[in-house]
Order: C-alpha cells, then sequence, then structure tokens
C-alpha cells in the first residue's frame, strides 16, 4: 500500500511540473471577415512612382511601370487599401544609369526583394473627398515600419474614376537599410499615387 501512495505522489508531481512547463495557451486574433466589395486599380490610368532630391536640390523622378493595387470595401462600410510595387521594373525615364542603381542593392535592391507593398488600416471612405491621412504598414527590402498616406482633397464628386485620387507617402530611406548616397542624395523618399479605379466593383 505504501509502495502505491509512493508512485501516485510521484505521477502526480510529474504532472503537476509538466502543467507548470506548458507555456499559456494565448488566443488567436479574430481573422478579417472578407471584404463585401473589391475595387481594383485600374493600372492603365494610374500612375505610381516616387520622388528623391539631392543635396543640391534637384528632384529626381522615378516611376513603378508595374505594379497593382486594391480597395477592400468592409463589412461595416470601412476601406482597406492594398497596393504592391514591383521593383525590378522601376525606372528613371531617360536615365539608365539612374535606373540601374535605384534597382541595385544600394537602393531598392530588387533582386532579393522583388515587391514593395503597403497595407492601411480600414478608414472612413469619406477621408478621399475631404483629404486625410491613410495610415498603414509598409513593406520595403524586408523591413516593415508604420506609415502614413496623405490624401489630397477630391476634385471631382466621383474621385477614382472621373479625376484621379491623389495621395503622397514621405519615408526615411535610412529606416529601410537605403543609407548609400547620404552626402548626395537626401534621406526622403516620398512616393506619389495617383489612382483610377475599374468601374465595376466585384463581389
Amino acid at each position: 500500500m505504501t509502495a502505491v501512495r509512493t508512485l501516485l505522489c510521484c505521477l502526480l508531481g510529474l504532472a503537476a511540473g509538466a502543467a507548470r512547463a506548458e507555456p499559456p495557451v494565448t488566443a488567436l486574433p479574430p481573422a478579417q471577415a472578407a471584404p463585401r466589395h473589391v475595387m481594383e486599380l485600374d493600372t492603365a490610368r494610374s500612375r505610381l512612382g516616387f520622388e528623391i532630391r539631392t543635396r543640391l536640390g534637384q528632384r529626381i523622378e522615378g516611376v513603378f511601370p508595374r505594379f497593382e493595387g486594391r480597395i477592400d470595401v468592409l463589412a461595416d462600410g470601412r476601406h482597406q487599401v492594398h497596393l504592391r510595387m514591383f521593383t525590378g521594373y522601376v525606372e528613371i525615364p531617360g536615365k539608365d544609369r539612374y535606373t540601374g542603381w535605384m534597382r541595385g542593392e544600394e537602393f531598392f535592391d530588387a533582386g532579393r526583394y522583388p515587391v514593395v507593398e503597403f497595407d492601411s488600416v480600414p478608414y472612413d471612405p469619406q477621408l478621399v473627398e475631404k483629404g486625410g491621412g491613410i495610415h498603414g504598414r509598409l513593406i520595403l527590402r524586408g523591413v516593415s515600419h508604420p506609415e502614413t498616406l496623405q490624401v489630397e482633397p477630391a476634385s471631382c464628386p466621383r474621385a477614382g474614376y472621373d479625376c484621379d485620387v491623389v495621395s503622397r507617402g514621405t519615408v526615411q530611406r535610412g529606416r529601410y537599410g537605403m543609407d548609400s548616397w547620404q552626402l548626395a542624395l537626401s534621406d526622403r523618399v516620398t512616393f506619389v499615387l495617383r489612382a483610377r479605379l475599374n468601374e465595376a466593383l466585384k463581389p
């Protein structure tokens, strides 16, 4: 009988130790509900580029000839924007040497990081009419930081269809490992989006 009690005590002690060793169960965050509608960017009529200035004040303008984007219309009526820019196609029009440098490892490093992504938090669609900031997260060269797109007030009643929705977002390139040429170029890079939407909503 004594042996049985001893065995039971050992087993209970092992069970208690295992319970203490197990990490607490953490609930997973709720899954994002599927959007009610999806509005695709009309990439033929939209323009996505960037600007950077030299230390002497000269403005260098680049473009992303290949990009994609969409706006999710959520069940509660808010919108959420998603953008993808493909760095292997980035160019400085008319300046082949600058284009090669922008695609190279000292800037966008297209070989290792072929996509720049921006995903916003949900926002009120009236922001597009009045102007304001759309907050989100930028992933550039594998580094992620919160950033803000500043949207200009709409210039027509059907912004995105009859006129561009213009937004700008300025980032510090050094935060993303793009810290070469600091003596020649400003640390600030401004992304500029002039967006048009396809007419049809996708269910």
